[in-house]
């Protein structure tokens, strides 16, 4: 018999970190695949994706809630793997900005000495990028107040106040599409719209996995099967959520208001 007097989980056999990693690759090359041939395997990928992590999350759930597999030394292990994930994923903008303010500080002949490049309009920022701020520190906001509020024993105001939190923040990529479909300049025009879209970009797809996460946490919230000692899911989607937020006053300030 396994002996469970430690600090650490050995976590039990499972089907579903094998599953993700072919389904993961599958999806890759349907991707590929879509992009040169219109081919519609990719969805299929991503809707087996979701499901595969869907029921890698629930028995992560039960683990913790209904199995008591977490001590306070392992909660702390994955604490620190969290934190590690959110610096990783700076120093990917990280990257990016780098390459950005490579450009921007030097421009060189192909971009006319100026920055951004002529024939380029910049977006005004205290237009759309200023609204987008608002409702995405807004959207901070809420969720901060949920967590107080969970804390607190306050169950129906801590419900509210995350799914406020995801209405603002599905509001906040509503209003970035409708920058993004009436802008001036497209990918293609120069590095300028090069750095653009793929800050602005990757920035959109983290919102997307962080609405994923608040809402799994809403849903948890919604059917109680949260623990009034153990909610650490929702924690580490607070602390992702913040750096979303973190990343867009990044952003807004020196990709909207100080380079353009």
């Amino acid at each position: 018999m396994m002996m469970n007097n430690h600090y650490y989980h050995l976590v039990k056999y499972s089907p579903w970190p094998i599953l993700a990693a072919l389904n993961l690759a599958s999806l890759g090359v349907s991707l590929v695949k879509w992009i040169t041939m219109n081919s519609f395997f990719f969805f299929f990928f991503l809707l087996l994706t979701i499901l595969i992590v869907a029921q890698w999350w629930r028995d992560v759930i039960r683990e913790t809630l209904y199995e008591g597999c977490r001590s306070n030394k392992i909660n702390l292990t994955i604490n620190l793997g969290m934190a590690f994930f959110i610096v990783s994923e700076l120093w990917f903008f990280i990257s990016f900005f780098w390459a950005y303010f490579y450009f921007s500080l030097s421009p060189d002949m192909s971009m006319g000495l100026a920055w951004p490049p002529h024939g380029i309009t910049p977006m005004n920022f205290m237009d759309i990028p200023l609204l987008n701020t608002l409702t995405l520190l807004t959207s901070g906001f809420f969720i901060t107040w949920s967590h107080h509020s969970l804390i607190n024993y306050s169950f129906s105001m801590a419900r509210a106040a995350l799914f406020s939190s995801i209405v603002t923040g599905g509001y906040f990529l509503s209003i970035q599409l409708y920058e993004y479909m009436n802008s001036t300049f497209s990918f293609c025009d120069s590095v300028f719209g090069n750095c653009f879209f793929i800050l602005t970009g990757f920035h959109g797809i983290h919102v997307m996995i962080g609405l994923l996460f608040i809402s799994v946490s809403y849903l948890r919230m919604v059917k109680k099967s949260f623990s009034p000692l153990f909610f650490h899911g929702f924690e580490y989607s607070i602390w992702y959520w913040h750096f979303v937020d973190l990343v867009w006053l990044f952003l807004y300030m020196f990709l909207y208001w100080w380079g353009m």
